[in-house]
């Protein structure tokens, strides 16, 4: 893996100035070059944050949000397909409850605040699942539909069907005919 300057001494600004320059249409999109380019440019900082060596980070609302996005969007996109895509979650909702807390969520720029709560959204715990719901509802109603939809599916089944294959647990029936009729794929 080639490291770049930014990696290799990675700063909140830069995570969140490269997470605003792709902007929405590469946020939630399966793009194979975006997708290459957030690696590259921080993986070494990904593990940096995933060891909590980027700790000090959480001292300031910026800190803040760079370590939710190298923790919860960053493996998402570089690790497609793969289970470490989820394997940094428990880390991110740690810090993301620390960040809300301390009410440095509100300080973040409205634009972003949603990547505040998407750890949230994540995950597969019904009570992370409510807290979401919380949270999006509270930042814009009308844009809440993902997070109604990822808590639908928790309340459903009590995880994420689509990520059966690459966390190596068995599908029920009940899944496979949700994942084949359309159901929510990730």
């Amino acid at each position: 893996m080639a490291t770049t300057e930014s990696d290799l001494h990675p700063t909140p600004r830069a995570v969140i100035d490269f997470w605003k320059q792709a902007g929405p249409r590469h946020w939630f999109a399966k793009d194979e070059t975006f997708d290459d380019l957030f690696r590259e440019t921080f993986y070494t900082a990904h593990f940096q944050a995933a060891r909590r060596e980027l700790e000090h980070w959480m001292e300031q609302p910026e800190g803040a949000l760079a370590l939710l996005l190298l923790l919860d969007q960053y493996p998402r996109n570089s690790f497609r397909g793969t289970a470490h895509m989820f394997a940094t979650d428990p880390l991110a909702r740690f810090y993301a409850r620390q960040m809300i807390a301390g009410g440095m969520d509100k300080q973040v720029d409205a634009a972003l605040r949603l990547f505040c709560y998407l750890p949230f959204e994540h995950s597969e715990n019904s009570d992370d699942q409510q807290l979401s719901l919380q949270l999006h509802h509270a930042l814009d109603p009308k844009d809440s539909k993902w997070a109604e939809d990822h808590a639908e599916i928790i309340q459903r089944f009590g995880r994420f069907p689509h990520r059966n294959d690459v966390l190596g647990r068995e599908t029920t029936e009940q899944e496979r005919m949700f994942l084949n009729e359309g159901g929510f794929a990730g």
